[in-house]
């Protein structure tokens, strides 16, 4: 006998095995128990009839309540009905944990703030086990992209002096004797020292934002992949991210389709996620947004509804390109045929998911640079260090940022962000 996991199982038919794990429901009639069990890799039913797992066997399931833990041992049977393949008949079952207290999450429905209270024991149910597979498989499709393609991973800091998009969102800290310091809002700044260094490099890992939003597309703490590329302009850049895109869609509809297809997610638009994707200038994006009755000035950044009806019109991600100079953040490279615009990119995601990504070629002259620092307002010391990238070797470069929560919840079509994460950080909540 072998201890396996649940998702193992369709490779022991026939053999007796042992499982190890937790009892999220329980059904009997008369003298059959019928135990829906999960170990972490999937859910499988576990039968207990008395006649063949014996009286002491029987008696211990029947004292079971949900979210006992139990190790349990017995033969597997094909079972065509179950979403696993199989089940388990039991032989016996050695007693773990039993809980004093009901289950706070039991069948019943619950609404959303009662879940997020809970959210360390939401964590188990059938739908977020599935969004976190899901996760867990976009994570791994980012990283193996980029070793693909021989990209060096650099972790940039945590604790920044620079800000790298706007000072109105900024978490502000007291660090020791040295002042001011800030949670980075991106590593953006930091790879650009490192690609001129490496390459091509790119982070995975946590950022920050300060922003009084409330809405289903914002967290306050949230995880990005960046990257940034030498030499690299903006045609290049835009390449990068429709193949980055398209790697993880399709690594998640051959290696997690099972977990799609549990959240009940719509496939074939998945299925159509292929390079090249569909552009959009700004300025036609804006008269596009006029035709469909939306109030927006040329100048104006666009919010969700703008997004959402810009989207509408395609069926896979769409670049917005060439936004207004005033409009973006200030290490933007102005166009050379308008310097009243910049070469940068927001991709928008299908189905009113919005930006998913944004990304931009770099400003690479020195003098440029200093211009746009002072026309922000920004510290010329704090960003010494940057302007010191532009005095030796500098080249043309370009990056993006692509938020994982955002791209999860396309991907999953989740009505909210919240679920995208394991532990939301929104506005009103910071428990668990």
């Amino acid at each position: 006998m072998i201890w396996t996991y649940v998702e193992q199982l369709k490779n022991h038919v026939g053999q007796r095995v042992e499982l190890r794990g937790w009892v999220w429901n329980i059904r009997s009639s008369g003298k059959i128990h019928f135990l829906q069990f999960r170990d972490g890799t999937g859910f499988v039913q576990i039968v207990v009839e008395k006649s063949t797992a014996g009286e002491d066997t029987f008696k211990k399931a029947s004292k079971l309540r949900m979210e006992s833990s139990i190790r349990v041992t017995g033969v597997v049977k094909k079972d065509e009905r179950s979403p696993s393949g199989v089940e388990v008949l039991a032989d016996s079952i050695e007693i773990v944990h039993i809980p004093q207290e009901p289950y706070p999450i039991s069948k019943k429905d619950h609404g959303i703030d009662f879940l997020m209270e809970y959210r360390h024991l939401w964590l188990r149910s059938r739908r977020q086990f599935h969004i976190l597979k899901i996760r867990d498989a976009v994570l791994f499709a980012i990283r193996e992209f980029y070793k693909n393609r021989n990209f060096v991973l650099v972790d940039t800091p945590i604790f920044t002096g620079s800000i790298g998009e706007n000072a109105g969102n900024l978490f502000e800290l007291d660090y020791f004797d040295y002042g001011k310091v800030y949670l980075a809002q991106t590593g953006q700044l930091y790879l650009e020292a490192a690609c001129m260094a490496l390459g091509k490099v790119y982070n995975l890992g946590p950022t920050f934002r300060a922003e009084k939003s409330k809405t289903r597309r914002h967290l306050i703490e949230f995880w990005m992949n960046e990257a940034e590329v030498a030499y690299y302009e903006h045609e290049d850049n835009l390449k990068l991210q429709e193949d980055l895109v398209s790697y993880i869609v399709n690594y998640v509809l051959k290696n997690a389709s099972e977990h799609l297809e549990a959240l009940d997610r719509d496939i074939e638009k998945l299925q159509k996620v292929s390079p090249p994707f569909e552009r959009i200038t700004y300025t036609e994006a804006v008269k596009l947004l006029e035709r469909k009755g939306h109030n927006i000035k040329w100048g104006e950044d666009f919010g969700a509804d703008e997004e959402t009806a810009i989207a509408s019109e395609f069926e896979k991600p769409v670049f917005v390109t060439h936004y207004p100079r005033k409009a973006k953040a200030f290490y933007m490279q102005p166009d050379p045929d308008n310097e009243e615009v910049v070469l940068c990119a927001d991709l928008l995601a299908p189905e009113g998911y919005g930006e998913i990504i944004g990304g931009s070629q770099r400003i690479h002259d020195h003098d440029i640079l200093v211009k746009r620092l002072e026309e922000f307002n920004l510290p010329r010391e704090s960003y010494r260090w940057y302007l010191e990238l532009r005095r030796w070797g500098s080249v043309p470069h370009s990056g993006f940022g692509l938020g994982i929560e955002r791209t999860i919840a396309w991907i999953c079509g989740l009505n909210h962000i919240r679920e995208a994460i394991p532990f939301a950080r929104t506005l009103y909540r910071i428990y668990p």
